[in-house]
């Protein structure tokens, strides 16, 4: 096991390497300066201004301080629109916001989606079966920006229960309608990859073997079942979570809580280069790290996949 997580952390990092590379590149070959803004600035002052964050340099300059900085100190530069704050405190800022509801959202997902689909499918074609299904495509076809007006409408505006946007450092009532948002997609997500795995599993040899053999119901279900069926549903989380969170850009504007989001499409709007690779790097470097646990945790489940 030693061996396996070893092998995959020394393919991860090349790969994130190559991902901040490639993210440089790209903003690089971006046309227009984070400084050229609508109303004109005189060359003279767009010269200072370039030399004073080191755009003036050579590209193998620039790219080169640029991976040094992020492999040696996680420093992500200057932000060209907020002159006060770097990238890094801006990250600082908000990503704690979309990391908690985020976080919560997976939770969420992950212990109403699993035991709504496994429960579908040890009940096949029964009522709960057809309530799961018809609650797992309702939820699917609901996109979060979609789904956020509704559910403000109804519990803001309506009830008045909760309140429809802002953040008060995280107090409960402003978290539960950005998680309900989130998460309501990825649940019917793992419900429907819960239910067909689980189905798949109970009609296999196996299983009719431990029911000839008089083993109780929820003992098939719970020792020989459920473990096999459940990779399916681990081999989603890692992209799942990383989703909640690059999907969180529509949560952060809509809720105005002050997530990673909301920076990303102001520095997009503004052409703040640094900001943008910033957290695209930080998005990226997430999706590596989950997709190697995710591996991890599927290679403990199933040894098979060591070798």
């Amino acid at each position: 096991m030693a061996a396996f997580i070893l092998k995959r952390i020394l393919v991860a990092i090349p790969v994130l390497l190559i991902l901040i590379v490639l993210t440089f590149v790209l903003m690089y070959a971006a046309p227009g300066s984070p400084f050229a803004s609508e109303r004109g600035v005189p060359p003279a002052v767009l010269a200072n201004l370039e030399r004073e964050y080191g755009l003036d340099r050579p590209f193998l300059a620039q790219i080169g301080t640029y991976v040094w900085n992020i492999v040696t100190q996680f420093d992500f530069g200057p932000s060209f629109q907020y002159r006060d704050q770097d990238v890094n405190d801006l990250i600082e800022q908000g990503f704690p916001v979309t990391l908690t509801y985020g976080f919560w959202s997976f939770l969420v997902a992950i212990l109403v989606g699993a035991p709504l689909g496994i429960l579908a499918a040890i009940r096949h074609n029964s009522a709960l079966d057809y309530a799961a299904v018809g609650i797992s495509v309702g939820a699917q076809v609901l996109p979060n920006f979609v789904l956020a007006p509704i559910l403000v409408l109804i519990f803001t505006v309506w009830l008045g229960w909760l309140p429809g946007g802002g953040w008060q450092g995280g107090q409960i009532e402003y978290v539960i309608l950005p998680v309900i948002a989130l998460s309501t997609s990825f649940m019917a997500s793992i419900a429907r990859i819960a239910r067909a795995s689980m189905l798949e599993v109970m009609t296999s040899n196996f299983i009719r073997t431990a029911r000839a053999k008089g083993l109780p119901e929820r003992t098939v279900v719970l020792r020989h079942a459920l473990k096999p069926a459940l990779l399916p549903v681990i081999s989603y989380l890692g992209p799942a979570f990383v989703g909640m969170i690059t999907g969180s850009v529509v949560i952060d504007l809509y809720f105005s809580t002050g997530g990673i989001g909301q920076f990303f499409v102001a520095s997009a709007l503004n052409r703040d280069y640094g900001v943008m690779m910033g957290i695209t790097v930080l998005l990226g470097a997430l999706t590596i790290f989950f997709n190697l646990l995710v591996d991890i945790l599927y290679a403990w489940i199933d040894p098979k996949i060591r070798y």
